[in-house]
Order: structure tokens, then C-alpha cells, then sequence
């Protein structure tokens, strides 16, 4: 009998369940707000008709202010001090997410800062990748390698927005005009 090989089992959507089973207290709290480098970052998930998307969970990583891993324990527990690097909020009813983190440093010279994000959301077959980077950091934004290969019609929709005194907004389009560029870390590289 010939041998068969395993295939992977097809992916299923979940949901609409994540704001129930996903969310954990303080999740959103990266950073305490009391703290000296604490920003707002926050945003809409929005559909391919610019509805908002009401039941969508999102996750951010971040590197420190020098752009060093974060090696901080607590990041689901947390301890009102530590800043963790990671977080997780889930939308509420108008699609909205809201996080106090530290906006990281940049973590190679050629680079700039960036926050890894990460959506989860009813329809999706698998969660999204994708980057936020800071408007205010023009100088290296232009030198980051991700940023310079993308096309400059779709550069901006990596790009959060600062909208008031330590808030940045970064929205999320899932499709359709305006798209978030999404990232495929399975994708093959010329090295």
C-alpha cells in the first residue's frame, strides 16, 4: 500500500467569541499609565466597507525605549509597575481598542520603531500581521527597509498617527480600500 502523506488539517474560522474568551484583566495596561514614557495607542478594526468590526481582539509586542527585548515578567499578570511588552484588548462595540504602552526605540540602526500587532476577528482563517510605526519619526521611517519596499500608496497604512500629546492612532482595515498592508511570515525570502 502506497504511503500517504499528512496533510495539514484545513483551517475553520472561530468566533464571533473572542471578546468572551481571549481577554484578560489589564491586558491593555502594557505600560502604567503613571509612567514617565506612557503613550496611547489606539484605533478602529474596520471592515472592507469601513463598518466597524465589533468583536475583534488585537495583541501588541513591543521592544523597550533602547529597542531591547522586554524580558519582564507579568504580562498576564499584572503588576502595576513592570512594563511588558506585550498586551492584548479586545474591541468594544464601535471596533475600538485602546492600549497604554512605552513607544519602543528602534531595534537595529537601520530600522525604526515599530510595534508588532496582531488581529484576531470573525471571517478570518488565521490572525492577521501587521506593524504600527510612528509618524513622528520621518527620518528613519524613510531608511527602514519594510517601509521602503512597500508600495508608497500603501506605506501609509503602517504608519500610526500622533493625535495629541502622547496618543497615537493606528486603524486597522481588514480589506477594501485602504487595506492594512499585512505581513506573511511563512512567505519565502531571497535571503
Amino acid at each position: 500500500m502506497p504511503e500517504t502523506p499528512f496533510l495539514q488539517t484545513p483551517s475553520q474560522t472561530v468566533g464571533p467569541f473572542f471578546g468572551y474568551a481571549l481577554p484578560y484583566e489589564d491586558g491593555p495596561a502594557v505600560a502604567p499609565p503613571w509612567h514617565p514614557s506612557a503613550v496611547r495607542f489606539h484605533g478602529s478594526v474596520l471592515d472592507g466597507a469601513g463598518q466597524s468590526v465589533p468583536d475583534a481582539v488585537i495583541e501588541i509586542w513591543g521592544a523597550d525605549a533602547a529597542g531591547g527585548i522586554i524580558a519582564e515578567r507579568g504580562s498576564f499578570a499584572r503588576d502595576g509597575h513592570a512594563v511588558t511588552g506585550f498586551g492584548r484588548a479586545a474591541v468594544d462595540r464601535d471596533g475600538h481598542y485602546s492600549f497604554t504602552t512605552i513607544k519602543p526605540g528602534a531595534t537595529r540602526t537601520d530600522a525604526a520603531p515599530y510595534l508588532l500587532v496582531t488581529v484576531f476577528a470573525r471571517g478570518l482563517m488565521h490572525h492577521l500581521f501587521t506593524r504600527a510605526y510612528f509618524d513622528d519619526e520621518p527620518d528613519r521611517n524613510d531608511r527602514d527597509r519594510l517601509l521602503g519596499d512597500l508600495d508608497p500608496a500603501r506605506r501609509s497604512t503602517l504608519i500610526a498617527q500622533a493625535d495629541g500629546e502622547a496618543s497615537y492612532r493606528f486603524d486597522i482595515r481588514l480589506q477594501g480600500d485602504g487595506e492594512t498592508v499585512f505581513l506573511d511570515f511563512d512567505a519565502e525570502t531571497d535571503g
